[in-house]
C-alpha cells in the first residue's frame, strides 16, 4: 500500500543515500547491466533500486515505459535464477519514480549474464555491486550440498586461527603461502570458517579480507 504521501515517502528514500540496500538508477539503457545490481542484492540483504533518480538525489522521472520493461526482462531473463521483484511508481511534481523491491535470495548464487552463455554472481558492498569471490562461490556450494560439510580441526585450520589471533586479517593467497596449501584448498578451508561463523568477508582498499568474527 501506498503511504499517505508519495512525495514525503520518496523523499525519505532519498535523503538514506546509495547503501547496501539501495540504489539509483537515472535511466535502464541496459538489461545486463541491471542484472548485476538484482544479482547483487539478491546475494546479501535485498535491496531496492529507485529508478528515475540521479546518483545526486535529483528526481529526474522515468522516461518511457520500456525503462519497466527492461528491468522485468534483467529479472527474468538475464538473471539465473529468475529474480522476483515487486514494483511500485510513485509521482512527485509530475516526475514518476519505480521503486524496484529485490528480495534476499533464498538459494543463493543469482548470477547475472554478462555475455552470451556468461554468468556471474555479484554481491553489495556499501553502494558498490562487486563480482563475488571464490570464497562467496564456495560458501553457497557448501550451504547447498545435501551432504553437509564435515569439519576437523588440523594442523591447517589451528594455522589460520593462530595467525588471526595476532593480525587483523588475512587474505586467500596469504593462507595459502602460509599453510603450503593450494589457492582453491585455502578457499574452501576459508568458506568453512565463513560459513560456520568464526570469519566475516571484509572489503577494504579495493581487496577482500577475512577477519575472526567480533562476538556482539
Amino acid at each position: 500500500m501506498k503511504p499517505v504521501s508519495e512525495k514525503v515517502y520518496l523523499q525519505r528514500l532519498i535523503a538514506e543515500g546509495e547503501h547496501q540496500r539501495q540504489d539509483f538508477k537515472y535511466e535502464i539503457s541496459d538489461a545486463r547491466k541491471i542484472a548485476r545490481s538484482l544479482s547483487a542484492f539478491s546475494n546479501t540483504d535485498g535491496g531496492r533500486l529507485l529508478i528515475g533518480v540521479k546518483d545526486n538525489g535529483r528526481i529526474a522521472g522515468v522516461r518511457s515505459e520500456e525503462e519497466i520493461y527492461m528491468i522485468e526482462a534483467a529479472a527474468t531473463s538475464y538473471c539465473s535464477p529468475q529474480v522476483e521483484i515487486a514494483m511500485q511508481t510513485y509521482t512527485v511534481e509530475g516526475k514518476t519514480v519505480l521503486v524496484a523491491e529485490i528480495p534476499k535470495a533464498v538459494q543463493k548464487p543469482v548470477q547475472a549474464q554478462v555475455e552470451p552463455d556468461k554468468y556471474l554472481a555479484y554481491v553489495r558492498v556499501a553502494d558498490e555491486n562487486i563480482l563475488a569471490t571464490p570464497v562467496h562461490l564456495a560458501v553457497w556450494r557448501q550451504k547447498n550440498s545435501p551432504r553437509g560439510t564435515l569439519v576437523k580441526y588440523t594442523e591447517r585450520e589451528r594455522l589460520l586461527l593462530d595467525y588471526l589471533s595476532e593480525h587483523q586479517d588475512i587474505t586467500v593467497s596469504k593462507y595459502s603461502r602460509l599453510a603450503r596449501i593450494s589457492y582453491r584448498s585455502a578457499v574452501e578451508y576459508i568458506a568453512r570458517f565463513v560459513r560456520f561463523g568464526l570469519l566475516d568477508i571484509c572489503f577494504e582498499s579495493h581487496r577482500f579480507c577475512y577477519r575472526l568474527k567480533q562476538s556482539e
